[in-house]
This record gives C-alpha cells, sequence and structure tokens, in this order.
C-alpha cells in the first residue's frame, strides 16, 4: 500500500484486520502513507496481539515519534515476533542511525537495513554512520547511501569503518556519489578483506575511470566467492577494466547473478572479450545489462553466442537497438 495517502485513520482501520486470528499475512509495506505516533502505535499494538506470521514490514518514509519507536521496540522485543526485514527511513542520519542501533540492533534476527538515499548527509552523518558500522552488536546488513554527495574524504571514513567490521553487510549501495578512483581505492581494501561477504554491490555513476574499474574487478578476484549483483554502469571500464571484468567472470568460484554495465562505453572488441568470458562459464548469470553502449550488430553477434549456449541461464538481457543484417543472429 505504498504511496497511499492512509494517514493514522486509514492505518486504523488497518488494523482491524491485522489483529483478526486468521490474519496470515508475511509482508506489509507501507511506505511514505503519511502515517505519525498514533499509526505506529496502533499498528504496533496490532501486530503483537497476532505477531506470528508477518516477517517484512515497510514503514520508509512515515514518521514515528519517539513513542511510535517505543511502541516498534516493544514489539521486536515480543518472542513471538517473527520480523526478518524492517524498514524505516528518517530525513535526518542521526536519527536513522540511533533508530537502526537502539531499536533494531539488538535484534539477532533482524535484517538491518540504512537507507539514506538522496540526503546530503555531511561530515557529521558519515561519521555517525561510520560508527554505526563499527558497532559490533548492530550488524548492519544493507546500507544504501544512493546519491548522498559523499566526497572522497568522506569514502576513506566509511571504507575503514567498514574494514573493522565487514562480515554483516550483505549489501551496499554508493551509486551517484563522485568518489572518483580514490574514493573507489579506499573500498578495495574492504573488498579483499577475506571476512567480506558482500552479495550485492552498486557503483554506478561514481565517477570511476578505468583505473578505479580495473581496482574493484582486481579487488574482487581475490574474494570472489560472495558476490551475487554488480552495478558498474555509467563509469568509463577501458581495455583493462573489461580484461579484468572477463578474467573475475572466467573463474569458477565467481557466480555472478546480475551485471550491470550500462553506459560504459564499451566497444565492438571489448564486447568480444567479454562475452568469450561468458561463454567460458554461463551458467551462473541470469541478468545482464549492456544499454547504452555502441555494441554494433558485432557485439551483439558476441552476445547472440551466448545466448545459444545451451548452459546459458539469462533471463534478462537489456542491449542497445541495433540495426538488422544477419537472421541468424
Amino acid at each position: 500500500m505504498n504511496n497511499n495517502n492512509l494517514q493514522d485513520s486509514g492505518v486504523k482501520l488497518l488494523c482491524t484486520g491485522l489483529t483478526n486470528t486468521k490474519c496470515k499475512l508475511e509482508i506489509l509495506r507501507l511506505s511514505y502513507c503519511s502515517v505519525t505516533e498514533e499509526g505506529y502505535k496502533a499498528l504496533a499494538s496490532a501486530l503483537r496481539s497476532n505477531p506470528s506470521h508477518l516477517i517484512e514490514l515497510d514503514l520508509t518514509g512515515n514518521d514515528p515519534g519517539q513513542s511510535g519507536m517505543k511502541k516498534l521496540n516493544d514489539l521486536l522485543q515480543d518472542p513471538d515476533c517473527q520480523l526478518k526485514t524492517l524498514r524505516f527511513l528518517s530525513p535526518a542520519a542521526e536519527e536513522a542511525c540511533q533508530y537502526v542501533n537502539r531499536v533494531v540492533g539488538k535484534n539477532p534476527f533482524l535484517q538491518k537495513e540504512l537507507n539514506l538515499s538522496r540526503h546530503e548527509l555531511g561530515d557529521t552523518g558519515v561519521n555517525q554512520i561510520a560508527a554505526l558500522l563499527q558497532d559490533k552488536h548492530c550488524q548492519l546488513n544493507t546500507l544504501i547511501l544512493y546519491r548522498c554527495s559523499i566526497t572522497e574524504k568522506q569514502s576513506l571514513i566509511l571504507t575503514s569503518a567498514l574494514k573493522s567490521n565487514p562480515s554483516h553487510l550483505r549489501e551496499l549501495d554508493l551509486s551517484g556519489n563522485k568518489l572518483g578512483n580514490t574514493g573507489v581505492k579506499h573500498l578495495c581494501d574492504v573488498l579483499k578483506n577475506s571476512h567480506c561477504k558482500l552479495e550485492r554491490l552498486s557503483l554506478s555513476d561514481c565517477d570511476i575511470t578505468v583505473e578505479g574499474c580495473s581496482d574493484v574487478t582486481s579487488a574482487l578476484k581475490s574474494n570472489p566467492s560472495h558476490l551475487r549483483e554488480l552495478k558498474l554502469s555509467r563509469n568509463k571500464l577501458g581495455d583493462s577494466g573489461v580484461k579484468n571484468l572477463s578474467d573475475l567472470l572466467m573463474n569458477p568460484q565467481f557466480k555472478l547473478e546480475k551485471l550491470h554495465l550500462s553506459e560504459c562505453s564499451i566497444t565492438e572488441k571489448q564486447s568480444l572479450i567479454l562475452t568469450s568470458a561468458l561463454k567460458s562459464n554461463p551458467s551462473h548469470l541470469r541478468e545482464l545489462n549492456l544499454s547504452g553502449n555502441k555494441l554494433g550488430n558485432t557485439g551483439v553477434k558476441h552476445v547472440c553466442a551466448v545466448l545459444k549456449d545451451s548452459h546459458c541461464k539469462l533471463e534478462r538481457l537489456r542491449s542497445v537497438t541495433f540495426t538488422y543484417k544477419n537472421q541468424n543472429a
């Protein structure tokens, strides 16, 4: 029910259904529904009366206030509560970090996600997030900082914190920040760490050039077994970046399922290197995005050679429009 103006009165009506013992709802999404403290309290009370089925709750973009947060905390302490994912977004980094740390941080079974996308964090916000990442008890699983105006200097603070406690984070999204090659190099120290268990990494539109892309792919080569999704769109891979990525794709330990390389200035020649690598290890990839590159008919033919392979398990392919010349392709 995301993006509806339910308000507290609408949530209270919904709660009459949630309290019904026959209600077996598992996923409830109420992001940006103009819910305030009263709605949060009603929701938490309803869920406490019938807590055993709900496993995912999305309350992003609403305002719980202190009393609403307390009621949610009480819900999480209920031994019958089965919530695995709770999503919450505050307009201030400090409030969001406090929420993750104090309210959900002590629950070992909850997937902890912090999403501050499109908020300009500044040095204060970055330092607060870094402190959260270093907290051994909090164990943050997902960190989404899309378009947060993070600088190279701030990226060093974040990655230094991650290096000290890398084993819990499963998803990191730094897309849309001007990290540059220097900022990405700091991140590579985390990726090389054998305790790093990242499964999803998004670095699209980060002002990364050939050097930075090569650093990322080289770092992943030293710790390849966990990553399942990689987004490098709108960066310049260059020959060395494509070559390193291709070497990574050929590694039997690298079981990537989603690869996004849109608008990476990939040429026909580079597409041959890339698709040759995919042909040698095609069974894991499920999604490939090559849109916005100048592959030409020759590059598309290389992609088709992968698709013809009986071991290819691709379910989604995004490519550019091309001139049709070869019926067999």
